[in-house]
């Protein structure tokens, strides 16, 4: 066993089977139903409550956890999917410590918010798990819509517009749908294929057809969209990934984590998926944490992530960061990759340059280097647009929109990861995805 754990270079195989299985459960066990009354009991019902106003979708939580208390879980459900259809997930991957938890009265007076993630998850899997649909889609209005990118802006925005009655049709370059929240999310966070019965319970509502394996820019255009569809909505993400601008990046054991973390989503058994024993993770964000963590519990070694600038400025949440240090994870600020190291073409190190704020308050090199040994490297330092939508206006890299979703061309709108806006959150995914649809709707029904 230990041989396993200790070879040099990149293998399957550190661990034994039943290892993987436990460093890959569930991260938040489910509360159960004693545990989501006790814990609903400690919200304040706050008047105007600040947590609210910290959710990108607006779920009126004050009342779904009154719901919780009355031991109302179908309550609680439908005022959570009212505002947020894909709640079930943002429940298990919303960074709440930054968002609605972070603003609770509880959090402010004693350090100790109301759980108000895992209550979202309790009412949504009850209702999920029942089949309980809460909305019905709207009369037939003839009119049909192309969405381009099944991910949480997608879905959203085709569930809304099924409401109103229009007829959508999606299309995913992927071979299945469900966008991040199927390819991009740490296998720990969504357990039991949960974002597939998520996407069978949000197209349930009907008059939604999703195509895969449909990419835009290769399969169609959208001239294509636009002549044949009354109006477009561009939800595909980011595809590309930024390069390092480091000497040999193109060295055999240089990966990009994002398609790391798919093929770890993807695989059917966990001990075929090979990994380094010395493993460094470049980046800062969420996606760096979910690489490196995962790193660890498929059995490497020793796994550092290195991050140009301080703690303070990471992307990546405090719990993740907490998260990723009490898995064993090494983090090492200002450090700038500056070249990969490789032995008969293979990676071997690294090495880094200090960095540091000049007088004026810009990232420059120190002069001073250092080197990490190591047999494989994750990029996760940003994406980037893979297409620019065939004209539509772009601003900072991405796909330019006004406070409604709309882009520069008429009849198409944008949302999610790929338009300007917002954080690169499933739950601001959604938010944009849900008003680009009432947008929609309002230009196809002459409003």
């Amino acid at each position: 066993m230990v041989q396993g754990l200790l070879k040099d270079g990149i293998a399957a195989g550190r661990l034994a089977p039943e290892q993987y299985a436990e460093n890959f459960s569930d991260l938040h066990p489910p509360l159960t139903h004693h545990e989501a009354i006790v814990e609903a009991d400690r919200c304040y019902f706050c008047y105007d409550a600040p947590c609210m106003t910290a959710c990108p979708t607006s779920i009126d939580i004050p009342l779904f956890i009154r719901e919780i208390v009355t031991d109302n879980p179908l309550g609680a459900a439908e005022t959570i999917f009212e505002q947020n259809i894909l709640g079930g997930m943002c429940a298990r991957v919303c960074p709440t410590e930054q968002l609605c938890e972070e603003a609770c009265v509880r959090e402010a007076a004693e350090g100790k918010p109301v759980k108000i993630g895992q209550l979202q998850r309790y009412a949504t899997d009850v209702a999920m798990q029942k089949d309980v649909q809460f909305f019905e889609r709207g009369a037939e209005t003839g009119k049909q819509v192309a969405i381009v990118g099944a991910g949480p802006a997608g879905l959203a925005c085709a569930h809304r517009l099924s409401m109103h009655g229009h007829t959508v049709t999606v299309f995913d370059a992927r071979p299945k749908a469900g966008g991040l929240n199927e390819y991009g999310i740490a296998s720990y966070k969504s357990t039991d294929d949960f974002a597939q019965a998520e996407v069978d319970y949000v197209t349930a509502i009907g008059g939604i057809d999703i195509q895969t394996g449909k990419a835009l820019g290769k399969d169609f255009s959208l001239a294509d969209l636009t002549g044949k569809y009354d109006a477009v909505f561009l939800g595909m993400g980011l595809g590309g990934v930024n390069a390092l601008r480091a000497e040999g990046e193109t060295a055999a054991g240089v990966d990009d984590a994002i398609n790391f973390i798919a093929d770890l989503r993807q695989a059917s058994d966990l001990s075929s998926l090979p990994i380094g024993r010395r493993v460094v993770v470049i980046g800062g964000g969420m996606t760096a944490v979910d690489a490196a963590v995962q790193s660890k519990l498929l059995g490497a070694e020793q796994v550092t992530m290195v991050y140009r600038r301080g703690k303070a400025q990471m992307n990546a949440s405090e719990f993740e960061q907490d998260l990723a240090a009490a898995k064993g994870v090494t983090i090492r600020h200002w450090l700038a990759p500056k070249r990969v190291l490789t032995t008969d073409g293979r990676v071997s190190g690294l090495e880094l340059s200090y960095m540091a704020l000049d007088e004026a308050g810009a990232l420059k090199a120190t002069g001073e280097t250092t080197t990490i040994a190591c047999d494989q490297i994750f990029k996760a330092i940003g994406q980037t647009l893979s297409s620019d939508g065939d004209g539509v206006e772009l601003a900072g890299g991405k796909i330019a929109v006004d406070a409604e979703g709309r882009t520069s061309l008429a009849k198409v709108w944008a949302g999610g990861d790929c338009a300007t806006g917002g954080d690169d959150l499933t739950v601001t995914a959604v938010a944009e995805g849900r008003d680009a649809a009432e947008s929609i709707n309002r230009f196809l029904s002459g409003h």
